[in-house]
């Protein structure tokens, strides 16, 4: 079915424009924003008049399981609430003269595109929202609409910090708004006080073969001359990064995001750094001082000879000297993961290391690190109640995993490193 655009806008225009937004100073920076717009822009142009549910976008956007229910998740709300605001505020600032304005109207995920100067001109109108009868009355401003965006961005902002914590099955219900938890605030400090945005650097391991007949980690030995595969990562890592994402979003501070292949020593230098992955897979972590306590390590003797495992360099008396996951030829439901605080190559730089055996550890460091009771519990045993009593640190965690999903994490060891 084609779409009708009013005032000669074109479906390409639309899509220029989405691109457009994609690329600017508010959005470039959020991959799962951009992902959301340009997911409901391919939508509402191709399939106009069709609604959108909450669970198709958490499902085919923001890689929640079938299983999502959302009545007791508000992902999808708070990402919508965070786009609209992201748009607010592009078009208050870097998109003032731009020809095409693109919103999404409250009560609704169908984007609506308009021309500047003529708020009736709507392109695709959402399901369910009304549009009012037009009215003989002057166009105002470019500077009124300016105005007008600029109060609506500060509503917004404070309406999605409030969703964010939403809890109720009714998000009709009045609800309490709640503060950002301390135990963030302090944990994360690092991360939020520095001059730069932190670089959240994922894992994308190097494979050979072809994913309809079959991959294997690339081995320098016996796979010189194959073509190597290196923009592939765990669906661990996917979930993770959603997990920091909002994480600092609560604390009000964007994250830049690259994939480990792209990461340069500059970019040590210049930023706090969060890996997400193993050194396994997560290359870069070789080229960078790393952890001394719990070291990922391939077992070159023994039956499990080959398999990676966390090297105990000094045990603790009951502890063993290695911890293996579940061996690969088994269903995972057992994983060992490190979360490590380290200082950087520049004096006044941190590095975050959240690694484990298996993608499904990474998952579980990721989300230990990003629960409140878990973090509590860590500067419990660290003896923090303070920003200055953070220092670097290791700690393990036994990560029991059900369906390809962790589901307990217990803290089994854990070593401070002072300064």
């Amino acid at each position: 079915m084609a779409v009708t655009h009013s005032f000669d806008v074109g479906r390409e225009e639309c899509f220029q424009q989405v691109e457009r937004l994609t690329k600017s100073h508010s959005l470039h920076s959020s991959e799962s924003l951009c992902r959301l717009l340009r997911y409901l822009a391919e939508h509402s142009l191709d399939h106009p008049g069709v609604a959108l549910k909450e669970y198709q976008i958490a499902t085919e956007v923001l890689g929640r399981p079938p299983g999502f229910d959302p009545q007791s998740d508000s992902t999808v709300r708070v990402q919508a609430g965070r786009l609209r605001v992201k748009l607010a505020e592009y078009y208050a600032h870097e998109g003032v003269t731009d020809p095409i304005l693109v919103e999404i109207p409250k009560g609704s995920y169908v984007l609506a595109f308009h021309l500047r100067g003529k708020p009736d001109a709507l392109v695709t109108p959402a399901p369910g929202i009304e549009v009012p009868e037009k009215k003989a009355e002057a166009r105002p401003s470019n500077r009124g609409w300016v105005i007008a965006v600029g109060v609506l961005l500060v509503l917004l902002a404070a309406s999605v910090a409030t969703s964010a914590f939403l809890f109720s099955r009714d998000r009709n219900q009045p609800v309490a708004v709640q503060a950002v938890p301390a135990a963030y605030r302090l944990f994360w400090s690092r991360f939020v006080d520095g001059s730069q945005e932190p670089l959240v650097v994922f894992s994308n391991g190097s494979f050979v073969g072809r994913p309809e007949t079959g991959m294997r980690y690339f081995n320098p030995a016996s796979d010189a001359r194959s073509f190597i595969l290196d923009h592939y990562t765990g669906v661990g890592e996917v979930l993770a990064i959603h997990q920091l994402d909002r994480v600092f979003f609560l604390l009000n501070r964007p994250l830049r995001v690259k994939r480990g292949a792209l990461f340069t020593l500059d970019d040590a230098k210049n930023y706090d750094l969060i890996f997400v992955g193993s050194p396994s897979e997560n290359l870069t972590l070789l080229d960078i001082p790393g952890t001394r306590e719990f070291i990922f390590k391939r077992l070159d003797s023994g039956p499990r000879k080959g398999d990676l495992a966390v090297l105990n360099v000094h045990p603790q008396p009951g502890e063993p000297e290695n911890f293996l996951a579940t061996p690969a030829n088994q269903p995972t439901v057992e994983d060992y993961a490190v979360i490590a605080l380290l200082p950087g190559l520049d004096p006044s730089r941190s590095v975050l290391i959240l690694a484990g055996n298996s993608t499904f550890g990474t998952q579980a460091a990721v989300e230990y690190v990003c629960r409140e009771d878990s973090i509590k519990e860590l500067l419990r045993r660290l003896n923090v109640s303070k920003v200055a009593d953070l220092k670097p640190f290791e700690a393990l965690l036994r990560v029991k995993i059900a369906h390809g999903v962790p589901v307990v994490e217990d803290l089994v060891a854990l070593r401070s490193r002072g300064n």
